[in-house]
């Protein structure tokens, strides 16, 4: 099984350890904007983390979503036309720009790019930061929304004469669009909720978890597929880790113990910055649950973050030697993910040193499906 990877990408760095970001990444923008805090839109940060990626092996990165956030269809063209080979993963949340228009808007970055755009769907799991931007439904609502939307989405990708459509958040007559993907454009999803699961099982051709345990996630990919299996659907699996390696355990524990040190130090700047509060959200409320039943689940992973943090995001680590932690990696694999999302606490750093991850799970993969084609077990 080919395993895909995804970094993160961002017009400045930002990390919950502030100035652990380290000297590379303070280098890189002082060079841009005098000092390290910089402007919120610094490109040559932008393109530097893009590059790092795609030069690490990375197939794409996330372009993420707040109400704060700049606008990621910019954001996305900068990171394609800044590299060659790199995908992107622009999330997108429903229900500020009109369905047709935003498949219109897709349809067009991946023309200029084509095969090298994916679509992450964001419904929306914090009330007040949907308000931010002017929408006051509840998440029950917002759910439905999505479902209505990702139809009209896929329609106009697919239509090639004019259609009408009439529900209950969207009426459309005679949409047809001048603009359509030659290829399908992937449809990634996430959320923990019963509602999520619905609409992503109809929908999502990768579903995104974050990093829990192994059994949560063996879990989770049975509901999933069983809430997919009467649309006909088999969709794909994205687990969500930060990984925290060193040449040796020992050294990744103490890396781990700083950063730790530094998040606790932070985290309450980073919440008054961000907005953030992610109490409602059935996927930050699971991480906190396994961080109250344990600091370390399974062989390495680490869930004191997510405690500091109030799990604000992916924020459970894998902790080891590189080859522990591509090792961990590989279980994930091996329950039927395949795709791997990680990103670092030292963005542009990190970035560089997961080469050796991507290398070292790819070349471990390979020979795990040779000695399977060849009926070993």
């Amino acid at each position: 099984m080919s395993v895909e990877f995804i970094g993160i990408t961002a017009t400045q760095p930002v990390s919950e350890t502030g100035n652990a970001s380290g000297a590379a990444d303070a280098v890189a923008t002082q060079s841009e904007s005098g000092a390290p805090s910089g402007a919120v839109i610094q490109p040559g940060y932008l393109k530097a983390l893009a590059t790092a990626h795609e030069e690490a092996g990375f197939d794409r990165v996330l372009v993420a979503h707040t109400s704060a956030s700049p606008d990621g269809f910019t954001v996305a063209d900068q990171v394609l036309t800044h590299t060659e080979r790199l995908g992107v993963l622009l999330a997108h949340r429903p229900g500020f720009v009109a369905p047709t228009l935003a498949a219109r808007k897709f349809a067009t970055l991946d023309a200029f790019h084509p095969g090298r755009v994916a679509l992450h769907v964001i419904t929306g799991g914090d009330d007040a930061d949907q308000a931010r931007d002017g929408d006051l439904s509840d998440k029950p609502t917002r759910y439905r929304r999505t479902d209505e939307f990702l139809q009209i989405v896929r329609r106009t990708w697919e239509s090639a004469e004019p259609f009408d459509h009439e529900g209950e958040f969207y009426t459309v007559r005679g949409a047809l669009s001048g603009i359509r993907p030659a290829e399908p454009i992937p449809v990634y999803f996430g959320g923990a909720s019963d509602d999520a699961v619905r609409v992503g099982g109809r929908h999502a051709d990768v579903y995104a978890f974050w990093g829990e345990p192994l059994a949560g996630i063996a879990d989770r990919i049975r509901q999933v597929r069983t809430a997919a299996a009467p649309h006909g659907r088999d969709p794909r699996f994205s687990v969500s880790l930060r990984p925290i390696p060193a040449a040796t355990e020992a050294e990744a524990w103490q890396r781990a113990a700083e950063i730790l040190r530094l998040t606790r130090e932070r985290v309450g700047d980073l919440r008054k910055q961000f907005n953030l509060d992610h109490s409602a959200q059935q996927g930050s409320q699971r991480l906190l649950d396994y961080a109250d039943q344990a600091e370390v689940h399974d062989k390495r992973l680490w869930t004191a973050i997510a405690k500091a943090t109030g799990a604000a995001g992916n924020s459970t680590a894998l902790v080891g030697s590189y080859e522990q932690v591509a090792e961990s990696l590989l279980d994930y694999t091996a329950l039927g993910v395949s795709t791997l999302l990680i990103r670092g606490f030292s963005p542009l750093e990190d970035a560089r040193d997961y080469g050796a991850l991507v290398r070292l799970v790819r070349e471990q993969s390979a020979d795990t499906d040779a000695l399977v084609g060849a009926g070993r077990p």
